[in-house]
């Protein structure tokens, strides 16, 4: 059954029933390289790409490169290998800086008409005469500059002539509009940065606003889609375009706008993400407790399981937070698909079985995915030491605990049925080790009576023999607090997690030695694991994507 359409297809649908033929259709992303996507932009991604999908459109991947302080050809790299990593594919390539000379000439028309000046004004006194929502602004002693003047100045600008902050060209627009994006904003500074396509080519930069909307017309865009936070924009966007009218080209696009991608317990803002990495908070960019995809990506996330989560969280017109254990089921649902079953002790103790032949070993089998059966089984090397999870065992244990304690029997899983007899401890008192003995006529599988006795718990274990010793990482919520930045008079990096990695050392079953970087499983009754880059040979290191059942609601 197909989904219902949502609000943007429905404007798409009318465009068509209106006049736009399905030729007229043309999609963007338009990202800045200024650090790394993260899960918002997963959004923005997917809403248009899957329109293009949809109705046979190209979708351009265009960067919005006009500021070179912060601009870098490594986040012009990390963003084109996400997109591709989720599985989508640009039209074409392109770049707000293709657009210079044209954006230029532009600006030089809109001063001819007399509806942009240069201000000479510092930004502070430019600020301060912007006035409040509720006050009309002042305007700029320079706002009635003549045009020759307007030109030469901008001519100087652009020639290099004028220190940075000396001038700024700006839209003559009203300054008493109650939409404040309107009171003569700024379109062009001086900024001597070298960009890291253009070089030192220009030393004036347009801005957002004026480039964004002239962009999208030179590429024919017909729907540019934006999070909510730009709707006031779009009177500005409208505005540019009206005053370069007539326009030659045949389509004006019209800029609408979606609900942005809220996460709990997380930040998405770049410049905030960027300020958790210098400080040393996290790692980097891929960071497994970043939201970026970098992050989830090195998580464990799937391409599969990011489009799922933005499919089920719809595509709305108000903003609201989504709640991590949506996009924690989405990947969970993936993984149990696909993910292959094997066996790891992250806290282990070992076992003994006493009445198991000493120095012998047998193999058992076990499924590789009981979701593909195809796959058939895998071979698990069993013997007379084990490890169990130290968790599995209590010495004492009333009627609700249904793991292993003394006297009791649960089942080891793909083996046999054990029964507690004793431990040995240290001088200290701990538990080093467990004695039990084993029915041999139990084994999974063997078709006996006794395999068939029900039991109430099952163990997971690795044969001590056999284990490959492997690193563990354990991460939580990177923020206590479910909304981190809301409270904009305390540092949202005061709600940092202190506990949000844990590392462990534990061991797993053999058929793990060969795994790659990359490469996801489910260890069973444990949760869902990814090897991580950092993994060496015969050193693997693995990250925790999600556990087996939701922990957030409770925790929360």
């Amino acid at each position: 059954m197909e989904r219902p359409l949502h609000f943007i297809e429905h404007i798409v649908e009318e465009d068509l029933k209106n006049g736009y033929s399905p030729a007229d259709l043309r999609f963007r992303f338009p990202p800045e390289p200024n650090g790394y996507l993260h899960i918002g932009h997963v959004k923005a991604i997917c809403i248009n790409f899957n329109l293009g999908e949809r109705y046979k459109a190209p979708v351009n991947l265009r960067f919005d490169d006009t500021n070179p302080a912060k601009e870098e050809q490594q986040f012009v790299d990390a963003i084109k290998e996400n997109i591709q990593w989720l599985g989508y594919q640009w039209e074409g390539e392109c770049y707000a800086s293709d657009y210079f000379d044209q954006l230029y000439a532009w600006a030089v028309e809109l001063i001819e008409k007399n509806l942009a000046y240069v201000d000479s004004q510092p930004s502070e006194a430019i600020a301060q005469q912007k006035g409040t929502p509720t006050q009309p602004g002042t305007e700029s002693p320079f706002r009635n500059r003549s045009v020759a003047e307007n030109k030469r100045l901008f001519e100087e600008m652009k020639a290099g002539q004028h220190p940075e902050g000396a001038h700024v060209l700006r839209a003559k627009i009203d300054m008493a509009s109650p939409n404040m994006l309107l009171r003569d904003p700024v379109m062009y500074r001086i900024l001597y940065k070298s960009h890291h396509r253009t070089a030192d080519s220009w030393c004036i930069y347009p801005l957002y606003d004026w480039t964004h909307g002239q962009s999208d017309y030179v590429e024919q865009v017909s729907h540019s889609l934006c999070s909510l936070e730009f709707k006031p924009h779009r009177d500005l966007y409208d505005w540019f375009l009206d005053a370069l009218s007539p326009l030659q080209k045949p389509l004006r696009p019209k800029q609408k706008e979606f609900a942005r991608m809220n996460l709990s317990y997380t930040v998405t803002s770049k410049r905030k993400l960027a300020s958790l990495i210098e400080e040393g908070h996290v790692s980097g960019w891929d960071d497994p407790r970043m939201p970026t995809i970098a992050g989830l990506r090195r998580r464990g996330y799937t391409p599969r399981a990011l489009r799922n989560f933005v499919d089920a969280a719809g595509v709305a017109k108000r903003d609201n937070v989504i709640d991590m254990s949506l996009l924690e089921y989405a990947i969970r649902e993936d993984l149990n698909q696909t993910a292959p079953r094997v066996m790891a002790v992250l806290n282990p103790v070992k076992l003994t079985i006493s009445n198991y032949p000493e120095g012998t070993s047998e193999m058992l089998d076990g499924e590789i995915n009981p979701e593909q059966p195809e796959l058939g089984t895998r071979k698990l090397p069993f013997s007379r030491e084990l490890y169990i999870e130290r968790e599995d065992f209590k010495e004492e244990a009333n009627r609700k605990f249904f793991r292993l304690s003394l006297g009791k029997e649960v089942r080891l899983k793909n083996a046999y049925i054990i029964k507690g007899e004793s431990v040995i401890k240290d001088a200290s008192g701990n538990i080093i080790e467990i004695i039990c003995t084993y029915d041999p006529k139990s084994k999974s599988g063997s078709g006996t009576e006794e395999s068939q006795r029900k039991v109430k718990g099952t163990l997971h274990w690795v044969s001590t023999a056999h284990a490959f010793p492997i690193e563990v990482r354990l991460y939580d919520r990177l923020f206590q607090e479910e909304a981190p930045d809301q409270d904009k008079n305390v540092d949202f990096k005061a709600h940092l997690n202190p506990h949000s990695l844990s590392t462990l050392r534990g061991f797993a079953e053999p058929s793990l030695e060969s795994a790659l970087a990359g490469d996801r499983f489910q260890f069973q009754r444990l949760g869902y694991f990814v090897v991580d880059p950092d993994s060496r040979e015969k050193k693997l290191v693995f990250n925790k994507t999600v556990g087996l059942r939701d922990n957030w609601s409770k925790n929360a």
